[in-house]
Formats: C-alpha cells, structure tokens, sequence
C-alpha cells in the first residue's frame, strides 16, 4: 500500500462561505483515503472592521481555533487547494499575503512538481469567479507546480457550471452551499488526490 496523499486546504473566509466549501473538499478528500490538514490564513483587517459586519464577526468567532497555515503546511502536503472570496476579480489580500510568503520555499524548489488547484465565492452571479481562480492559477505557473482544475470531467460540473474550480454564489449571504456545489467539491477533491498519487507514483 501506498501513503496516502498529503493534502492541505488553505484558505481565506470572512462571512464563512468559503470556508464552508473548504470543509466539504476536506471531508471529501479524507473519504477518498487522503491526510488532510484544514487551515485558514491569518486575517489581515482590522478588528472594528470585522466587529461592523455581523456575519463576518460571527464567522471569525466560530472558526478562531482553525489551525492557522504556515509555509511548512505548503512544504508538507503533496497536493494544495485553496480557496479565496473574490475581490474585485482577484485573490484576497489575505490569501495573496499568505503565498507571497512562500518566497524562501519557492527559492529552494520545494513548491514544485506539488498538485495545485482552487476554489472561490462571490456576491453576484458573474461577480469575478473565473477571474480570480484564473489570477490564484499565476502563482501556481511560478511554482512550477502541476494545476488540476476540476474541468468538465464529471456530470456534477456541468451543474456547477465552473470548470476553473468550485464555486458559490452567495448572494449577500442569502444563498446557502448546496447539493450542486457539494458535489462539485466531491469531484475537485477526488480528482487532486488522482493526480497527486500518479505524481507520486512516478517519483
């Protein structure tokens, strides 16, 4: 038997949608025989910010002992996902910061020849999901890393409609993750871990 693929999901949330999908690819990739390691980033805004916006106090409350992520976290897993909100087409500051800091490992050669892939929420239909997985996917070509995105390689993405990576659209918040995004999850998940074995397989 092999050992099983060491996955980390890192990722950044402020109202809990994200971080809610970040929990389904988990449970999903520790079904499948993976180790798995949740982890958040750590938050960059101010605490009167956070304490103005209700849900997003509420969620950091709910999720203040998640394990923060570290470069050691990156250096550790065999296969990465991770997952922002979008802001303005682009990854979250606080995600951005996170794999900014992974300079030192890039410099060694320990970021590459890893399977990458990527997740996101939104506001709005059509609020920026394929651009920010496809500005999250840049870094991932400077790593040298070997990128996964879920396709259109499963019935479940074509309810999903994202071939780029899962993705919600939350309206405000008045739309909860549902069965097709789930299972969008499921299927992302299951296909890093594929890829992430066959790379090691080769090695």
């Amino acid at each position: 038997m092999s050992a099983p693929v060491k996955l980390a999901v890192i990722h950044y949330s402020s109202t809990g949608t994200v971080a809610r999908i970040a929990r389904e690819l988990a449970e999903a990739a520790t079904k499948a025989g993976a180790e798995v390691r949740l982890l958040k980033v750590a938050e960059l805004a101010p605490a009167e910010a956070i304490a103005s916006n209700e849900a997003w106090a509420a969620h950091a409350a709910a999720s203040a002992d998640l394990p923060v992520a570290t470069p050691g976290d990156v250096e550790w897993a065999d296969a990465v996902i991770f997952g922002t909100p979008t802001r303005f087409g682009n990854v979250s500051a606080q995600l951005k910061q996170f794999i900014d800091g992974l300079g030192g490992l890039w410099a060694q050669g320990k970021l590459a020849d890893k399977v990458y892939s990527g997740f996101v929420g939104t506001s709005t239909l059509h609020g920026g999901q394929e651009s920010t997985l496809l500005a999250l996917y840049n870094s991932v070509y400077h790593f040298g890393g070997v990128l996964v995105p879920p396709g259109y390689t499963d019935p479940a993405k074509f309810a999903d409609g994202n071939p780029y990576g899962t993705s919600h659209v939350d309206g405000q918040g008045s739309i909860p993750v549902d069965d097709v995004v789930v299972n969008s999850a499921r299927v992302q998940a299951e296909r890093v871990l594929r890829f992430a074995r066959a790379i090691s397989a080769d090695a």
